[in-house]
């Protein structure tokens, strides 16, 4: 008797041998599923007041940063949404970067699912390529030009992130996806500012940090307060 095809959870997955003749370990494994996914459907819910919290206090920090620098920046993203929606969806460059990180982490399995979908390869590779040529040349002129392509990428990154977790079947809840997605933006947001931080003197990864943690612990407070007190 031949087993219908599953799709891979994106962090883990889990197995439960089925003895021959017997259907009981189906049924179990089933209601396994369905207890897990209600566990990450729970913590996907906790994780939204941190996604919501990172962004503040992401745009907080980087309204400080100099003009010319954040219109780059939105430049890259608004490019991108644009070509993704209205010109050519470069999923082939996404899916390239996807097994690029699958051969780097091979070593070590349980990074080889998660790390594709978690980190943003071409913009950890376009960072890498600014702090070498800054280096080399000393010289600001295709500073913009870095910028464009780093805010790009990562919009690249979230959009096919998130579309590569909704796609997936069998998700009951939707809670690979609020909690898969959600763990990947707070996680990149948090990389996109460190990286900033080592660019813009005006931007600083510790206020964002704790003006994140504190934004995200006053609404989960707010909540408490509202149902229980």
């Amino acid at each position: 008797m031949k087993e219908s095809p599953k799709n891979s959870n994106i962090f883990d997955k889990l197995k439960i041998d089925v003895e021959p003749g017997r259907g009981g370990g189906s049924k179990i494994s089933g209601f396994s599923h369905r207890v897990f996914g209600i566990i990450k459907f729970i913590l996907g819910i906790y994780f939204l007041p941190f996604v919501y919290s990172v962004s503040v206090a992401f745009l907080n920090e980087f309204s400080a940063v100099e003009k010319t620098a954040q219109n780059y920046f939105w430049a890259g993203v608004i490019s991108f949404i644009i070509l993704y929606l209205f010109v050519y969806k470069p999923v082939i460059i996404y899916n390239k970067g996807q097994r690029l990180l699958e051969i780097v982490f091979q070593f070590f399995k349980p990074l080889v699912k998660v790390a594709p979908y978690l980190l943003p390869i071409y913009t950890i590779v376009i960072f890498i390529l600014y702090l070498l040529l800054s280096l080399l040349l000393k010289t600001q002129e295709s500073f913009g030009y870095f910028i464009f392509l780093f805010s790009f990428s990562l919009t690249l990154h979230l959009i096919f992130s998130a579309k590569s977790i909704r796609s997936k079947q069998g998700d009951f809840l939707k809670a690979n996806y609020i909690f898969g997605f959600s763990f990947i933006y707070i996680i990149d947001i948090a990389l996109l500012a460190f990286c900033l931080n080592l660019i813009f003197r005006e931007f600083s990864f510790v206020n964002f940090f704790n003006n994140s943690f504190q934004i995200g612990n006053s609404i989960f407070y707010t909540i408490f307060k509202q149902l229980f007190l």
